[in-house]
Parts: structure tokens; C-alpha cells; sequence
């Protein structure tokens, strides 16, 4: 790609930017969010057409002019983006080959000659399931190995992936990177875009770092260092990505769970079974677990139980006895909750930065039910500004923000609430280093202030990194609590996986 320019209204979101990949490398493109690199690479894809860009691509040392996805992908272009483009209520088989159909003489789709060649291609990607089986019930993991077979079936000769693994856990993740290295040997050039910095030392032949929209650094295998990554993605050094803050000084407790349990009668079984936990004032405790563990539906049971599962035991706030039935009530206890899913749960990704950051908490803007605009507007461009949220206006559509700040703002919605409590499910997820440690940053100035916060994190790093205290799920079922000065991550993975 040469001296690549793309604008949208007021952002120059790539400024000349070059790009060099060579044929069976594994080549990753990291900076932070909003950087760039999804736009490059939709660029790339015909996302973005012909014409709503300058500059040049050559594939095969061709000039290439894509007008839609199918032009890159008769190339050999393949592009799986980071939301999965898959049929929930379609077969395994049917989602590979949907779109490219295997037609008979009489143009009827030759169902026979479809499934054998779908198990060809899930052996190639090494996934074991029933080609029968739909694929909204089977797991993120599976289906990223889906896509990726649905891309060798298109005969990719340039597979495409953002952000594969933000939302995998670490044995998928890994299997996933082993996978693009053996896709490799058969001649597969990949590019994939990842945060994960650990995954491009681990895999990559080469690496682009993009930084406001401009190409950094190009650095081959040799010159991959960490430390080096983070410098250029950031413009500055960032020692420890974990911010220090005073050691914890034991304060009184103001949420308890007590022989507390939920019931999830869709899947006829406790997802949360005798949970025992204990918050205190300005505190920060991890709740960790793999995937599936019960973590996400302890935080909905707490807040309000949203899911409306069947809940028994007792919740305490502050030292009295509640009955948190609804995400309002929860929120006048003093509750609020970050979800993980910023994009379903978290925002309304078609209103403004202003509408979201005050949706949680309008009495405090409203005068006898009338929306003060002013106030709303006054009180959204100081929490913009507290949190550094990037942004032309206040009244940018969060949907065109990057992850980074589509996760300050939902921070900041929560913030407004002025909650005593706070839960973050995994706050850092698909947001880059930088972003991060702004997070963390906010994490240590809110407990600074009195708040008790709970994180729940995938990441162990994350855990030892920022917790007080940490509680161990497995199977719904607390099976450890550990200081954190006691904790390891072997310790809490042999707890996780009992």
C-alpha cells in the first residue's frame, strides 16, 4: 500500500501512510485505538471503495482497485473483522460457504459436495465439531476457527484479522496463533492487528507500528522488543504499565454477598453457587476465572440482575440488607456496572458522546422533568476533559470513536452516576497499551477517593497488576480468595480450573 490518505468528516484518520508485506509472513499491525489500523486494513478489504481514498495498492505487484469486499476477495483478500460475520441460526457448514455457494449444473446449491468440503476445511483449521451444530451455540473461539475456515474455502492467498484474540480466552488464543503459523508453512500470508503485544514477540515476522494516522516504524523480527513497541505506539516511555498507588489500608465493608446464588433457567443450572464475598471502602478486588466461570453473571446477579435470573442468599450495601431486583435499584444503592460488552451493553453507539455520558443519571441535568441541555452539555465536556476522552465534539457519535474512547465514555456515564461502588468487566478489553494505562490511572484516583471497585479481568497480568484482594471462580463455584501479595498466576490458574 503506498502513500495511503483517507479523511472523514474533520479526522484525517490516514495521512500517507506505506505498507510492506511479503508474501508467507506473519505480519502485525499495532498502535493505539483510533491510530489508524482498521481503517487501513478496510482500506485494503473494499470496505472502504475505490475512490473514497488516494493513494495506491498492489497485490501481486499489481495495481489494485477494489470497489466492495467481493472484488479483494476474488483476489484472495480476506478480512475477518472483529465483530464475526456469522449466521447464528445457520449450520456450521452453511456459514462456510455462504455467500460463494457450490452450485450443481441446474444452479442448485450441491448440498453433498458443501459438507464434505466443510470438513476439509475444518480439518485444515483443526476444529473437531459437528458440521450440523448451529453456530450461535458454540463459543468465540470456535467461531473465529470458523471464519478462518470459511477463508480457506475462498481460497485466501492474504487472510486479514483484527483483533482475533481480544475476545478469546488464553488456550483458544494460543491455538489461534499456532494455527496462523501452520497457515504460514502452506504458503498464507497473514496480517493481523492485536494489542496483545506478548502474541506479536510470540508470531511475528514483522511489524508496522501506525501512530495518529502515520506510519511510525517498520521493524522486522530481529528489532521486536516490547519496550521498543509500546515507545513508538505512544510517543513515550511507559515503564510500568501498571501505575503504583499506596498499599492498601483495611477500611470498613460496604457490599457483602452472603450464601448467595443465581439460578439460570435456560441452562438448568446455578451459574452462581454460594458465592461469599466481601468489598471494602477503597478497595480494589479481582474476580478472576476462565471464561465461563460465572464472573460476568455475578456482576449482572449484583447489579439489578438485568438477565433476570432466579436469585437466593443475601446482598449487603453498606450494612443493610437489599433487594437489588432491577439495574435502578442497584444504581440508587450506589451500584453502577462497566459492561464488557461496551458495543451491545455499555452504549447507544447512534447517539453523542453528550447522550451517553448522562443517560445513567438525567435527575441530575433535569429540572421537573426537563432536560437542562446546557448543564448536560457543560457537565459532558468536563468529564471529556477529566478523562482525556479524544474527540472533535461532544456531539460525535460514539460509534465513531475508537475503542479506547468508547470505553472512557462509558467510564465516564458511570462516573456521573457518582456510584460508591463500582464494577469493571473487562475494562481494558481491545484497547491498546496507552488507553490502558490511562484506565488504570482512573482506577487509582477513583479508590484514592473512597470508591471500591471490582475487576473482573481475563488478563492475570491485569489482576496481580491492580488488585487488593482477588477471588478465584470455577464453574460458578468461589473457590479461593488470596491477598494479592499471596497471589500467583499459577496460583489463581490451579484454583481457576479445579
Amino acid at each position: 500500500m503506498k502513500s495511503i490518505t483517507k479523511n472523514f468528516p474533520g479526522v484525517r484518520a490516514l495521512d500517507n501512510v506505506d505498507l510492506y508485506v511479503e508474501k508467507g509472513e506473519i505480519h502485525f499491525i499495532v498502535g493505539e485505538n483510533g491510530a489508524g489500523k482498521s481503517t487501513l486494513m478496510k482500506v485494503l478489504s473494499g470496505i472502504y471503495p475505490y475512490g473514497s481514498y488516494t493513494g495506491d495498492i498492489l497485490f501481486d505487484e499489481q495495481i489494485k482497485h477494489f470497489h466492495n469486499i467481493s472484488d479483494s476477495v476474488s483476489c484472495g483478500i480476506v478480512i475477518i473483522n472483529q465483530e464475526l460475520a456469522l449466521f447464528p441460526d445457520l449450520s456450521v457448514y452453511e456459514n462456510i460457504f455462504v455467500g460463494h455457494e457450490i452450485k450443481r449444473k441446474d444452479y442448485l446449491v450441491d448440498w453433498d459436495e458443501t459438507k464434505l468440503l466443510a470438513k476439509k476445511y475444518l480439518d485444515m483449521v483443526g476444529l473437531k465439531i459437528d458440521i450440523y451444530e448451529q453456530v450461535g451455540t458454540l463459543g468465540v473461539g470456535k467461531q473465529q476457527l470458523i471464519e478462518i475456515a470459511k477463508a480457506l474455502s475462498q481460497n485466501v492467498k492474504l487472510l486479514i484479522l483484527d483483533e482475533p484474540t481480544a475476545a478469546l480466552n488464553e488456550d483458544d488464543s494460543e491455538n489461534l496463533l499456532k494455527l496462523l503459523v501452520q497457515l504460514k508453512k502452506e504458503g498464507i500470508t497473514s496480517i493481523m492487528i492485536s494489542h496483545k503485544l506478548k502474541e506479536v514477540e510470540a508470531i511475528a515476522d514483522s511489524i508496522t507500528v501506525i501512530r495518529d494516522g502515520k506510519v511510525i516504524v517498520r521493524m522486522k523480527r530481529e528489532e521486536i522488543n516490547e519496550q521498543e513497541i509500546i515507545r513508538n505506539m505512544v510517543g513515550r516511555e511507559i515503564e510500568n504499565i501498571f501505575p503504583k498507588r499506596p498499599k492498601y489500608v483495611e477500611q470498613e465493608v460496604v457490599l457483602e454477598t452472603v450464601h448467595f446464588n443465581a439460578f439460570d433457567t435456560q441452562k438448568n443450572r446455578y451459574i452462581v453457587n454460594n458465592s461469599n464475598i466481601k468489598i471494602k471502602k477503597g478497595e480494589v478486588v479481582g474476580i478472576a476465572g476462565l471464561m465461563g466461570a460465572g464472573r460476568t453473571e455475578l456482576a449482572h446477579s449484583i447489579f439489578g440482575n438485568p438477565r433476570k435470573y432466579k436469585i437466593s442468599g443475601s446482598t449487603i450495601v453498606f450494612g443493610n440488607v437489599v433487594k437489588l431486583n432491577t439495574p435502578q435499584k442497584a444504581i440508587e444503592a450506589g451500584i453502577a456496572y462497566v459492561s464488557e460488552n461496551r458495543k451491545k451493553d455499555g452504549l447507544i453507539l447512534g447517539e453523542d458522546i453528550s447522550q451517553n455520558m448522562t443517560i445513567a443519571a438525567l435527575k441530575k441535568i433535569s429540572n421537573r422533568g426537563i432536560l437542562d441541555f446546557l448543564e448536560q452539555a457543560l457537565q459532558t465536556e468536563k468529564y471529556v476533559k477529566d478523562l482525556d476522552i479524544k474527540t472533535p465534539s461532544i456531539h460525535q457519535y460514539v460509534k465513531n470513536l475508537s475503542g479506547g474512547n468508547q470505553q472512557k465514555v462509558q467510564v465516564g456515564k458511570w462516573l456521573f452516576a457518582e456510584p460508591k461502588i463500582l464494577i469493571l468487566d473487562e475494562p481494558t478489553r481491545g484497547i491498546d497499551v496507552g488507553a490502558k494505562y490511562e484506565i488504570y490511572t482512573i482506577i487509582n484516583d477513583l479508590v484514592a477517593k473512597g470508591m471500591s471497585i471490582i475487576l473482573i479481568s481475563s488478563e492475570l497480568p491485569e489482576i496481580l497488576g491492580m488488585c487488593d484482594r482477588v477471588y478465584v471462580i470455577a464453574e460458578g463455584v468461589q473457590t479461593a480468595e488470596f491477598l494479592i501479595e499471596d497471589a500467583t498466576a499459577e496460583k489463581i490458574m490451579e484454583k481457576a480450573t479445579l
